[in-house]
């Protein structure tokens, strides 16, 4: 008896994911398809779920290249306790919480700058400075 399969165009529809990302995912190792004697993409009814499970990763900020590495540790409720899938997983949110981190510093820096601004002095039209008539044309200077 030979596998369900379902076609590259009825996966797209399954997943709301469009065909050029599944194509995408192909070249990245996370999708396996068949060809079919007509040269179309077969993949197997399991696909969904994997792409669910890549979309997933993907939306945790997870590489193709480290989603590559994770699946094979891929179980039907998750992953393998190992120490592969654990270093991945550990590696994903150490970079996580560095960009938090730096986040958190950038918003710091762009709150002092908005408190400075909130504590000069109110100018009701702060476009005159910037108007043509305001601005000085740059003249050469003579050594």
């Amino acid at each position: 008896m030979r596998e369900v399969t379902v076609l590259i165009g009825e996966l797209s529809r399954a997943t709301g994911v469009a065909p050029r990302l599944l194509r995408y995912y192909e070249e990245q190792g996370l999708l396996v398809p068949h060809r079919d004697s007509n040269g179309y993409r077969g993949y197997p009814a399991t696909a969904v779920d994997r792409v669910a499970r890549i979309r997933e990763l993907l939306a945790a900020g997870l590489s193709t290249r480290e989603i590559g590495e994770l699946l094979p540790c891929a179980t039907e409720s998750g992953f393998q306790h190992c120490d592969h899938s654990r270093k991945v997983v550990g590696d994903g949110l150490d970079r996580l919480d560095d960009q938090i981190a730096e986040l958190a510093r950038q918003r710091e820096l762009l709150a002092r700058q908005r408190d400075v601004v909130l504590s000069a002095p109110f100018d009701p039209d702060p476009d005159a400075r910037h108007s043509p008539r305001n601005i000085r044309p740059v003249t050469a200077v003579q050594h």
